[in-house]
């Protein structure tokens, strides 16, 4: 699995406006924080609007530049706090810290967030040195560290940072022990876990996804 591919894919979907809400609202999130990623999404979107020259059915929008200042002034006016406008997330809720935080397990809480979708999109927040044991997934899982940081067997993400894994990747990831690690993460089906508690967890699973 190419992940490198497979987050250009994801950013050109984005800019080409053919994901579904979970995965748009991660993108957007993942722009927001990553300066590479978005500068990629600019590039991919002067690409698409320069196509559009070329589609006979789409007319240019004939403006005067008066148009144009109206509308910038008014979308500065409404936008009060600037950082806030810009924060994805903040368009959800206010602050991480009010959410309705479930606990999975000690040191490991997440938050479902309300989207119209068959990917499940969650908040992960887990405590300084808190390790989800060794799984995989019944599909693809994109993980976006939000603040602080984790490591696993392929390396150690930061702030920014994206992993997406396939049902060919096993994992078990440690939040950083000082700072612990929020994440937006998308899961496209189930998780499947390995090793002692492997099979326990797994009817646990299976039990809880009859209660989503």
């Amino acid at each position: 699995m190419n992940s490198t591919t497979l987050k250009n894919e994801l950013i050109f979907s984005y800019s080409s406006g053919t994901l579904g809400e979970a995965k748009s609202l991660f993108t957007a999130m993942y722009l927001y924080l990553n300066s590479v990623a978005s500068k990629k999404a600019s590039i991919f979107d002067n690409i698409l609007a320069s196509n559009l020259n070329d589609v006979e059915s789409v007319t240019p929008k004939k403006l005067n530049y008066t148009d144009c200042i109206n509308q910038n002034n008014s979308e500065t006016n409404n936008s009060s706090n600037p950082t806030k406008s810009s924060n994805p997330l903040l368009s959800i809720f206010d602050n991480l810290e009010d959410l309705n935080w479930k606990t999975a397990f000690k040191g490991f809480k997440e938050y479902s967030l309300p989207v119209n979708d068959n990917d499940s999109l969650k908040i992960i927040k887990m405590e300084p040195g808190t390790s989800v044991p060794l799984h995989s997934h019944n599909g693809k899982e994109f993980i976006l560290v939000i603040d602080g940081s984790f490591k696993d067997e392929y390396g150690e993400y930061s702030k920014g940072d994206m992993q997406v894994n396939d049902q060919q990747i096993k994992h078990n990831p440690t939040a950083c022990e000082t700072n612990g690690c929020i994440c937006l993460t998308i899961t496209e089906n189930d998780v499947v876990f390995f090793g002692k508690y492997g099979s326990a967890l797994n009817l646990f699973t299976f039990i809880k996804s009859f209660f989503k």
